[in-house]
């Protein structure tokens, strides 16, 4: 019976460590306390994980030891995700602009091929989000745990055509804008002139 239950177990662990998400550590930061035999040190972990499929969350964690900061930082990411709809599994379906405290960051969909344009902390949301055109800047507060937090607060505000087509009562159709609109009007003015 006892041997079932080790099976059991750890074929649970082996599913829990399958890698179905990511992660990326951020910011590692050494903090020490002078006490009376020297010196004590403790460690600070940024930690993001992702699936790289519209799902993102960060974390921290604070140990004696780095392994156990980041285990600690990585499994309250886990916890704490959130889900992004993305446009073409690719970009962000419009413009926005995150706050957090002191930090501020725009954040702007781009055409293919445009790549990750971002810093840093903000870098490793995208990747981890599984965003491949985006353009961003931050131009508030440069502490990565503000920054990290400012691109959550905007990537939490986006909205897809489909939610707000279902939120208003009216189809996709109608909420995107016409395209066939554009040209004809550019055509119009050519004649013209």
């Amino acid at each position: 019976m006892a041997e079932r239950e080790n099976r059991r177990g750890g074929n649970r662990r082996e599913r829990d460590e399958t890698p179905e998400f990511a992660d990326r550590l951020v910011a590692i930061n050494r903090v020490s306390k002078t006490v009376k035999g020297g010196k004590r040190f403790g460690f600070a972990a940024l930690v993001v994980v992702g699936d790289q499929k519209g799902r993102v969350g960060f974390g921290k964690g604070k140990a004696k030891e780095v392994p156990e900061a980041i285990r600690k930082a990585t499994e309250q990411a886990k916890r704490k995700m959130i889900r992004v709809p993305l446009r073409e599994g690719r970009t962000l379906h419009h413009d926005i602009e995150g706050r957090h405290g002191a930090g501020r960051v725009v954040m702007r969909t781009a055409p293919q091929g445009t790549g990750i344009i971002a810093g840093g902390p903000m870098r490793a949301v995208f990747e981890m989000l599984g965003v491949h055109d985006v353009v961003a800047k931050s131009l508030g507060s440069q502490n990565p745990y503000n920054m990290i937090r400012a691109t959550l607060n905007g990537l939490g505000l986006e909205q897809s055509p489909r939610n707000v087509a279902q939120r208003r009562g009216k189809k996709v159709a109608d909420i995107l804008p016409k395209r066939d609109e554009a040209p004809a009007e550019s055509s119009q003015v050519a004649e013209e002139a």
